[in-house]
């Protein structure tokens, strides 16, 4: 059989230059907040668990919070329910929430643990409610207007959580959290991700999107950016549209004490390692 020098010179590379960050992100936590939209693909479904299986292999600490939106719309058109939006949070009654704790906590968690398992890891399922994880309180836009069971987080207990990387396994977080009188809350889960690595105080958080990252008014990626950078870029109107809560919530983060936020396109095989483990990237790094 002959080899293909060329070709396992570029496998040569590729490891040597992941060494490096490997060394660096060894024992630290990653939050990687991974988007509904990116779970409707069994390849791009198992590209992810690859990669953070990887990650876990490595000496990492990768906790995974996901959405399901796209999933939780399609249940409740099933039952002949349509969904709202404002200011792009979902109005949550009580027939939604119970629908969104069925296919976050239930359908959709499970799956994401089935295919970190199937990876070869040690995936443990989760929800906000789960050894008091998240604890929420009804959340009011703009100070008054009430959209049902939607939650803002008002106290997070990471023990859970350090309990189970401490023990090799690798927790995957459903956005669900709990009140005073034990009610459930759906909570964004781009903010529960940014401010659960911020208590964990994680090396970084990584928000898989449905876009290459934050791009300039040519569409050119930006990386290597600083929050006054970025806030200058929302100011400009560079920044525009559904990528500015995402960037705040990257912002959120790394204002609380997270090293680099990262915005990057889940839909990019392997994706996460591209970002970590090579010199160049492929998103939006934000930092300090």
């Amino acid at each position: 059989m002959s080899i293909d020098l060329s070709n396992a010179q570029n496998i040569a590379r590729v490891l040597t230059e992941a060494l490096p960050y490997i060394r660096r992100f060894a024992g630290k936590t990653i939050v990687v907040k991974y988007g509904g939209n990116a779970m409707k693909d069994d390849t791009m479904i198992n590209s992810f668990a690859r990669d953070i299986v990887l990650m876990k292999l490595v000496g990492m600490n990768p906790v995974v919070v996901h959405g399901g939106g796209p999933q939780i719309g399609a249940h409740l058109e099933k039952l002949g329910k349509k969904s709202e939006f404002i200011q792009g949070m979902r109005v949550t009654d009580e027939e939604t929430m119970d629908v969104v704790e069925m296919m976050l906590g239930g359908l959709v968690n499970k799956a994401v643990v089935a295919a970190l398992n199937q990876q070869g890891g040690r995936a443990v399922g989760l929800t906000g409610k789960d050894g008091g994880l998240l604890r929420a309180r009804k959340m009011l836009l703009d100070g008054h207007q009430d959209i049902g069971q939607v939650g803002e987080i008002d106290k997070i207990d990471p023990r859970v959580v350090a309990h189970l990387e401490a023990g090799g396994f690798i927790p995957v977080i459903a956005p669900v959290g709990y009140g005073e009188q034990g009610e459930a809350y759906n909570i964004n889960a781009d903010v529960a991700a940014g401010k659960l690595a911020a208590v964990l105080q994680a090396e970084k958080i990584i928000f898989l999107t449905n876009a290459p990252g934050v791009l300039d008014k040519q569409n050119n990626i930006l990386t290597g950016l600083t929050v006054t950078q970025v806030e200058g870029l929302i100011a400009d109107g560079t920044i525009y549209g559904g990528m500015v809560p995402k960037v705040r919530y990257a912002l959120d983060a790394v204002n609380s004490g997270v090293k680099s936020a990262h915005i990057i396109d889940g839909r990019i095989e392997h994706s996460v390692l591209l970002e970590l483990f090579t010199d160049r990237g492929i998103g939006t790094l934000i930092h300090g």
